[in-house]
């Protein structure tokens, strides 16, 4: 049997998972619900195969795989994922990742890329290696939030931080509807439609900026 940690916050998904994997060589000795969890997991079960949620609180799967490889860890990890953004997938390829399964379509392609990780294979599907490969020729450094300027930035931060308008205002010292106006701009700059997207967009771009 091959043991698996398996790193996901969403109850659903592990135990999707766990069905995928019954009755297969792949056996799941641990869960964790985030990245901290996961990392310790690691450590604690020292599986083979390690699969990771790229959204998970704490760090994000991307994040427990760059702690890994910071510290030589170079078992296998596949990391899962129901939209890839493009600074997480040039984090992940950039830090050695050794598969990629999107969340559709995922009980086909689990156990597929499990065996290919297994056996010493890369599981990425080539659609996303060529578009890491242009956005590393491209610069490699994609800010989500390069069409804003500096004050329509710290807004967005605020945003991705779950702070409500008035709370903005008060941070940075303007008016509520002021606040409003920006978004305003934010939205049509970036091609999106409400706070939300803007939210997921800003807390992107956080967790993946180095402290």
């Amino acid at each position: 049997m091959v043991p698996v940690l398996l790193a996901d916050d969403h109850p659903f998904m592990r135990a999707g998972v766990e069905a995928v994997l019954r009755g297969t060589r792949f056996n799941i000795v641990a869960m964790a619900n985030d990245g901290d969890e996961a990392l310790a997991a690691v450590e604690r079960c020292e599986p083979a195969i390690c699969i990771f949620d790229i959204r998970m609180p704490q760090r994000t799967g991307v994040e427990a795989l760059q702690v890994m490889r910071e510290s030589g860890d170079m078992r296998p990890v596949v990391l899962l994922t129901a939209a890839l953004e493009d600074r997480s997938l040039l984090a992940a390829v950039r830090a050695g990742v050794n598969g990629i399964v999107l969340k559709d379509g995922a009980e086909d392609a689990l156990l597929d890329a499990l065996e290919k990780v297994a056996a010493g294979d890369k599981a990425i599907p080539q659609s996303l290696l060529q578009r890491a490969l242009d956005l590393s020729l491209a610069g490699g450094d994609i800010d989500p939030l390069a069409p804003l300027a500096p004050r329509e930035k710290q807004i967005a931060a605020q945003v991705g931080r779950g702070l409500r308008n008035r709370e903005i205002a008060e941070a940075l010292a303007m008016s509520e509807g002021t606040v409003k106006v920006y978004l305003h701009t934010i939205y049509q700059k970036l091609g999106i439609k409400n706070r939300t997207e803007l939210a997921l967009i800003a807390h992107e771009k956080d967790i993946g900026t180095p402290a």
